[in-house]
């Protein structure tokens, strides 16, 4: 198994998780009053590579990625949607 460094973002508005090629790990959401979404690109206008939808009024919830994450060859984009925050996890 290869150890690897994982780095955060903690967003509150649409933006830049990373510029370079990384991996999403995972993500911390917290929603917000009306139900809402999460939507990680590979870049910013580029493929959706996940796609959260949030409940109104919803707790913190975390989701894991599975084996070596989510490889975006052109940055992480988060485009945020009635969320409070979220925290995104990669490599």
């Amino acid at each position: 198994m290869m150890q690897t460094d994982i780095l955060t973002a903690n967003l509150t508005a649409s933006g830049v998780v990373s510029g370079q090629r990384n991996r999403i790990r995972g993500l911390v959401c917290t929603p917000g009053a009306t139900a809402g979404s999460v939507v990680l690109s590979d870049g910013q206008g580029g493929l959706v590579k996940i796609n959260i939808t949030t409940i109104v009024n919803g707790g913190t919830f975390d989701v894991e990625i599975p084996g070596e994450g989510v490889l975006c060859l052109n940055g992480i984009y988060a485009t945020l949607t009635n969320v409070q925050s979220v925290t995104v996890f990669y490599s």
